[in-house]
C-alpha cells in the first residue's frame, strides 16, 4: 500500500517561520514513518524560496529515509526547481505539461545538475477522470493521483468509489485522494487503488502512528 503525503504549511499554526519549521519536521517524520512519497506543494512561494525550501526538504528526506522504505520527494509542477534542488521527481497537475515532455526535459538537463540517483525522475499526475488516467499512462507517468474520491471539507465535489474503480482498470498505479480517512481508506483499496494520498491525514496528529494504522488495517 503506497502512502503519499502532500504538504500544506498554511494548515500549520504560527507565523511563517514557525510553519516552515513544522513543515520540515513533518517531512522528516513522514520519511522516518516510511511514507512512500512526499509532494512539496507550496504553490504560493516564489521560485527562489521554493527551491531553498526544497533543498532543505531533500536533505531531510535523504537523512531520514531507510533502505526498507526509501521515501521519494516530489515537487509540485516545477520541474526546474525539482532538478535544481535534487528532488526525486515532480507531480504534475492535470492541466500541466505532459509526463512525456517532463521526462524529456529532465533527461535533457546537464549531468552536472542532475544527480545520477535522480536521473530517472518519478513523475506523478493528478487526474479527475478515467480518460485522464489513460492519457497519463500513455504519456509515461509512473502513477496518478485520482480524485477527489470523497467530499472535501466545505465542498460537495467528489468522484465517488465507482469512478475510482473505473480509473483503476488500467496498468498504471492509482492513488486515491480527497476526503481520505482511516475509516474509508480500506474502501479505496478495495476499489483497486494502489494507495492513498492526503494532506490532513498525514499532517495532523501522530504521523508515525497514522502510517502504522493505515498499513495495519488494510
Amino acid at each position: 500500500m503506497l502512502l503519499y503525503y502532500i504538504t500544506d504549511r498554511k494548515q500549520l499554526p504560527g507565523p511563517e517561520s514557525r510553519r516552515r519549521e513544522l513543515l520540515l519536521a513533518t517531512i522528516s517524520e513522514a520519511a522516518r514513518a516510511g511514507v512512500d512519497f512526499i509532494q512539496l506543494r507550496e504553490k504560493d512561494l516564489p521560485a527562489r524560496e521554493l527551491e531553498t525550501l526544497a533543498r532543505e526538504a531533500v536533505r531531510i528526506v535523504h537523512d531520514a529515509r531507510s533502505s526498507e522504505h526509501p521515501t521519494r520527494l516530489l515537487i509540485n509542477s516545477r520541474s526546474d526547481v525539482a532538478i535544481a534542488a535534487g528532488a526525486d521527481g515532480v507531480h504534475l497537475p492535470s492541466d500541466d505539461i505532459s509526463a512525456s515532455d517532463t521526462r524529456a526535459l529532465w533527461s535533457a538537463a546537464p549531468a552536472r545538475i542532475v544527480k545520477r540517483e535522480t536521473r530517472n525522475a518519478v513523475i506523478a499526475v493528478s487526474c479527475h477522470t478515467a480518460e485522464e488516467v489513460r492519457c497519463a499512462e500513455t504519456q509515461g507517468a509512473d502513477f496518478v493521483v485520482f480524485g477527489p474520491v470523497f467530499e472535501k471539507v466545505g465542498t460537495s465535489l467528489s468522484t465517488g468509489l465507482e469512478a475510482l474503480r473505473e480509473a483503476c482498470k488500467g496498468r498504471i498505479p492509482v492513488l486515491a485522494i480527497g476526503g481520505i480517512t482511516l475509516e474509508n481508506a480500506h474502501a479505496c483499496m478495495a476499489a483497486g487503488a494502489a494507495g492513498i494520498a492526503a494532506i490532513r491525514l498525514f499532517q495532523q496528529g501522530d504521523l508515525m502512528q497514522r502510517a502504522k494504522q493505515l498499513r495495519g488495517r488494510l
